[in-house]
């Protein structure tokens, strides 16, 4: 007989409703479930006729595809949001300081904290970046931490998105969404605004321009193009910037800077906020066949006359192998306690941990060390018999590619379902904008729901939604 998990419910307790959700429950209770069907139809209306899509790689279609919405709110306290934001504070901090560590001095592997062998092997580490400090030394202006809750104060870190973290323009329209079709929940529930992120997006990237930059620093996008799955993300963030979105053909170096293409010739750009992968960026530097950077633009970086964000070579960071020693990094630079936990991590890489996990696969999250988007995983307690031996076959093949994590009990938020309100469970991704002399989250993040009763799996590569975060005001 399979044994009942009882999962936290962010919105229940027992029989009364949790404080958070009163006020809206109250609402509620008053609608009619036929109004609220219709006004989920009209979301899927909005957002289609919005052109907020996405592409999924691998399919032969390629058919663009909307990421479902759910119209009921993930409601955060604003004491919840405190320790979530404070947590996150001091992790994206601590992330800045290893990779301007592991790029110059390298102290933290002398101390034998973090093995020298995960740096020296991994992928993402690039040494191209050694002996060099980004503009204003941030490494990672714009981080996306991921967590998820399994108790009342119960908050882990799932992973950090430290190379070039997506989802915001989700948060922002479904945020927009919900005021335009519940504009009277607004007027009765305080919710903090997302919609200042634009701005203070655009703030924070002007205040990470080089030193050299006089005036008002000239920022803009760099898209791989229009067949990238989160293109449309990318042309979004450029509009409500108020900045020039542009491809790789559209710049070049120009007397030592990087410049962009106009009707008036070409003009000099300070900041690139790039959606375009490291291997990418420049074919001079990293793969020569690569059509989507800019020749040259790593000799412009080294030389201090741009800034790239984020910066090349941060996905050592976010590497899952490495986030095993997060704590541990914290506690390096900052000499504090991590104050959100992470998921304990098994690394398949070493001979006694790969036993453990081969001998309780069916009990645990097994994922790839530089997989995301759900891809590449296994779900031990979901798997059958031949997806566990398949997938045993691949771990012996190749251990040090993969970590695994005890499947977790997640928090579930209600989602609308024809016959009413049906728990599922969530993750979610605030978003951390990082400059020279601040740090600013922003109120909320992307909730991302498993809209399969039962399953885990909340990306929406995978059949996944999204909802609206609230975090109330205190």
């Amino acid at each position: 007989m399979t044994k009942k998990i009882n999962h936290f419910s962010e919105m229940t307790a027992g029989d009364d409703v949790r404080a958070p959700y009163r006020h809206y429950q109250s609402w509620f209770a008053g609608q009619d479930v036929n109004r609220l069907s219709r006004k989920a139809q009209e979301a899927e209306v909005f957002f289609r006729r919005t052109g907020i899509t996405f592409n999924v790689y691998g399919q032969s279609d390629a058919e663009e595809r909307l990421i479902p919405f759910d119209l009921v709110p993930r409601i955060l306290s604003g004491a919840e949001w405190t320790k979530l934001s404070r947590g996150i504070e001091q992790r994206v901090r601590a992330i800045n300081a290893f990779l301007h560590d592991i790029y110059n001095r390298q102290e933290i592997l002398r101390a034998g904290i973090v093995p020298f062998e995960l740096i020296a092997k991994n992928a993402a580490f690039l040494p191209q970046m050694m002996d060099f400090t980004p503009p204003g030394g941030v490494y990672t202006h714009i981080v996306g931490t991921d967590i998820v809750r399994t108790g009342e104060d119960d908050f882990y870190v799932l992973e950090d998105n430290a190379r070039t973290p997506s989802g915001v323009s989700y948060m922002l329209e479904n945020r927009e969404t919900m005021l335009q079709m519940f504009p009277e929940l607004f007027s009765k529930i305080k919710v903090q605004r997302v919609s200042d992120y634009p701005k203070n997006l655009r703030r924070s990237l002007e205040g990470s321009a080089p030193a050299g930059c006089t005036g008002r620093p000239c920022v803009v996008v760099l898209t791989p193009g229009i067949h990238n799955s989160a293109y449309y993300e990318h042309s979004f963030l450029a509009d409500q910037m108020g900045v020039e979105l542009v491809e790789g053909h559209d710049l070049r170096v120009i007397d030592g800077h990087i410049a962009m293409r106009t009707t008036r010739g070409y003009k000099v750009i300070d900041v690139i906020y790039r959606r375009v992968d490291d291997d990418f960026l420049d074919p001079l530097t990293f793969n020569p066949a690569s059509m989507l950077g800019v020749p040259g633009i790593m000799d412009v970086y080294r030389a201090g006359n741009i800034t790239i964000t984020n910066a090349p070579g941060t996905g050592v960071a976010d590497d899952k192998a490495i986030y095993s020693y997060v704590p541990e990094i914290i506690e390096f630079y900052t000499g504090e306690k991590a104050i959100l936990k992470n998921v304990q991590t098994h690394r398949c890489s070493e001979p006694d941990t790969l036993k453990y996990v081969l001998d309780n696969l069916a009990d645990l999250v097994v994922k790839e060390v530089h997989g995301s988007g759900g891809y590449g995983m296994l779900v031990g307690p979901a798997a059958n018999k031949k997806e566990l031996a398949d997938f045993a076959d691949k771990l012996r093949g190749n251990p040090a590619n993969y970590i695994a994590q005890p499947t977790l009990s997640l928090s579930t938020v209600p989602i609308l379902t024809d016959a009413g309100l049906a728990p599922r469970h969530v993750d979610l991704r605030p978003f951390a904008l990082v400059s020279p002399n601040s740090i600013n989250i922003v109120p909320g993040g992307l909730t991302r729901v498993a809209l399969t009763e039962g399953s885990l799996v909340v990306n929406s590569s995978q059949g996944g939604g999204t909802k609206d975060t609230w975090v109330l005001e205190s």
